[in-house]
C-alpha cells in the first residue's frame, strides 16, 4: 500500500512560558481549550531563550538565561484548517492578555507505508 499524505493546518501559538492565565501557565490553557473543543493534538515545546514583540526580556538583548528561567514556548495544533480557524476565536481572550502571537499554516500529515 503506498504512502498517504493528508492536508492539515498547523497552528503555532509563541508565547512566554512565565505567563498565566487564572493562575495556570496559559500554554496549559490553550491545550485544555483545544482537548476540550476536540482538536486532533497539541503539544508545547519549551524554548531556551529568544525575544520577539511584547517580551520584556528583548529590553534586556545582553542577559544570559539561566535554566530556571521560564523562557519561550510554543503551543502546536494540527487539524483541518476551517477547526483551526474557528478554535481562534476561543483562546482569543488568552491571546491578547498574553501578548502571544499565533501563525496558521498548510501542512501535510505523512503517514507512512504499512508493512504487510
Amino acid at each position: 500500500m503506498p504512502a498517504l499524505d493528508t492536508l492539515a493546518a498547523r497552528l503555532t501559538i509563541h508565547l512566554d512560558a512565565a505567563v498565566l492565565w487564572h493562575h495556570r501557565p496559559a500554554y496549559a490553557e490553550l491545550v485544555h481549550r483545544a482537548h476540550r473543543e476536540g482538536l486532533a493534538g497539541a503539544s508545547v515545546f519549551h524554548g531556551v531563550t529568544g525575544f520577539g514583540a511584547g517580551d520584556p526580556e528583548a529590553r534586556h538583548p545582553g542577559r544570559v538565561p539561566h535554566l530556571g528561567d521560564h523562557g519561550p514556548c510554543m503551543v502546536i495544533i494540527v487539524d483541518e484548517e476551517r477547526r483551526l480557524r474557528s478554535f481562534l476565536p476561543c483562546v482569543a481572550d488568552v491571546l491578547g492578555e498574553t501578548a502571544a502571537v499565533a501563525t496558521l499554516d498548510r501542512v501535510r500529515i505523512h503517514v507512512p507505508d504499512r508493512p504487510g
